[in-house]
Formats: C-alpha cells, sequence, structure tokens
C-alpha cells in the first residue's frame, strides 16, 4: 500500500533532476548569445563611427591592434628612429603574396593617413606620406622624446576601412608619463580654447562629442579640414586601440562608440586662418 506513493515521490524527484540539468545546459550552451567571442568587438575591421549600436546593430569594433589585417600587412622598412633628428619613415602596405598594394581609396581627402603616437599617448603626430612609384609611402618625421611608439596606416581599400600598425623606438631614457586626469577645458598648441561636452558614457553605446572653440574668448568657426570641420582620433589606454570617428554634419561634433570601459585620449584637430591646431582630451568612460 506505501508503493505507489515511494514511486510517485522517485519519479517526481527524477523530474525535477531532469528539468534542473536542462536548464542548467540550456544557460551553458546560450551563456553569451550576443557576444559569442568575447574578444570580437576589439579585433574586427570596422572602425568608423557609422551610428551602429542601436536596434541590434553590431557595435563599433576598434583597429590598430594589429600589423596584419584583412590579408594586407603594415611592413615598416627601419622602426629604429633617431631622437630629436627629422628622418624619412617608410613603408608599404602588402598582400598575402608580399605584393606590394597600390591603389587606394580617397577618404578624408587623401589615399592615406599615418598617426603616431608614443605608449604613453604623448607625442601625437597626423601626418600624410607621398606615395612613390614602387608603391611604397614615404614621410619626414621628427621624435624628439625616447621610448617606444605606435604608427598606424590608416586608409580605405576596395571600399573597406582598414587600420594596420606598427612599433617605432627611438633609443634613450624614455620619460613615460601618466595620462592627464579628464578635464571638459584643453588649450591647443596655438592657444585655442576648447572645451569638450560629451554625451553619455556607456561603453557600446553611440555618444556625441561635441567641442566649442574659442580665442580671447571669442567663438571660433573653423575652416575644412580634411573635407570636415574638424578631425578627431581616440586611442584607448593601455593598448592603443584606435578609434577614428566621423564627423557630424555641423560643427566640430562627433559620434562615437566607446567598446570597452577606461580612460581614452581624445586628439581633435581643426583648422583656423589656415593653421590646424592640435588639442588632447582624457576621456573616461566608466560603464
Amino acid at each position: 500500500m506505501n508503493s505507489a506513493p515511494k514511486q510517485l515521490a522517485t519519479f517526481a524527484g527524477v523530474l525535477a533532476a531532469l528539468f534542473a540539468g536542462g536548464a542548467i545546459a540550456g544557460q551553458l550552451i546560450d551563456a553569451d548569445p550576443d557576444g559569442g567571442d568575447a574578444d570580437a568587438h576589439d579585433s574586427g575591421a570596422a572602425a568608423h563611427s557609422d551610428g551602429s549600436g542601436h536596434g541590434g546593430e553590431p557595435v563599433q569594433t576598434v583597429r590598430g591592434l594589429a600589423v596584419a589585417e584583412s590579408g594586407l600587412r603594415l611592413a615598416v622598412d627601419d622602426p629604429e628612429l633617431a631622437r630629436g633628428r627629422a628622418e624619412r619613415l617608410r613603408f608599404s602596405v602588402v598582400d598575402d603574396g608580399g605584393a606590394t598594394v597600390r591603389d587606394f581609396d580617397v577618404e578624408h581627402t587623401k589615399r592615406m593617413h599615418v598617426i603616431v603616437a608614443r605608449r604613453d599617448l604623448t607625442g601625437f603626430q597626423h601626418l600624410h606620406p607621398r606615395q612613390a612609384e614602387d608603391g611604397s609611402w614615404s614621410v619626414k618625421l621628427r621624435l624628439d622624446e625616447a621610448g617606444s611608439y605606435r604608427v598606424f596606416g590608416d586608409f580605405s581599400y576596395k571600399g573597406e576601412a582598414i587600420t594596420l600598425a606598427s612599433d617605432l623606438r627611438v633609443d634613450g631614457d624614455a620619460d613615460l608619463r601618466d595620462l592627464p586626469s579628464a578635464e571638459p577645458t584643453a588649450v591647443s598648441d596655438g592657444g585655442y580654447d576648447v572645451r569638450l561636452d560629451a554625451g553619455g558614457e556607456a561603453a557600446g553605446e553611440e555618444t556625441e562629442l561635441r567641442f566649442a572653440i574659442t580665442r580671447g574668448g571669442e567663438p571660433v568657426r573653423t575652416e575644412p579640414y580634411l573635407g570636415a570641420g574638424g578631425h578627431l582620433v581616440a586611442l584607448r589606454e593601455g593598448d592603443l586601440a584606435f578609434l577614428h570617428v566621423h564627423p557630424e554634419d555641423d560643427g566640430v561634433r562627433f559620434a562615437a562608440t566607446f567598446p570597452t570601459a577606461g580612460r581614452y585620449r581624445l586628439f581633435l584637430q581643426f583648422k583656423h586662418e589656415g593653421r590646424v591646431q592640435t588639442v588632447a582630451f582624457t576621456h573616461d568612460v566608466r560603464r
């Protein structure tokens, strides 16, 4: 008479165990349904902010973490540079077969942009090299401080935005600096006062970066530079991941998606009275 209740209790226990196991298995199978590879957003080929990140669209990825990508490689002739002396930096973009790539798309009015920054995010330079008949590129570069530098070749090839990077070295004792704290105002190398007004600070979501420029207390209207009112490069502290963001239609405004929490160094360039100004900000993304 007591066997039936015992059998029912045993059967209920088996069902509970099966349901619990199925739930755990489901969690393991679908542990990260949206993310997949945890590093995917830090190793993709896309870079320019295009409004992605809303409605389930892919979040902006970062570039400049690799010397080779999308079947192309950045080949620097000589990464050793003398301190405080203008030298000629020469490099080529080669394909998987070792052939030099010659044809590039025009982007931001140029076919090749070269960005150089020291590992502590000082010494920022934005250069535009010339291409030789053999397809190689060269540009005059002077580095006044010892240390390790990152050089980025930023270009578009067959409609794809690509940034390849490599390291440069300047011998000597390097006086590395801590990244400055985040401040809303900064002064350009030509004495212009610039204020940064940023939107939300959530990683993976598009934010608007607005810059107000004044000189002597008077607002400054920038002149076209590289086809826009300004040019902005963001480098992530630590690995120097490269975010090259697009300006909005008017003014000095940019849309950017910071892929991770952390600190970024923003390098704004704008033109006024025929001269290009450069100003840097530290930007914190806390979540």
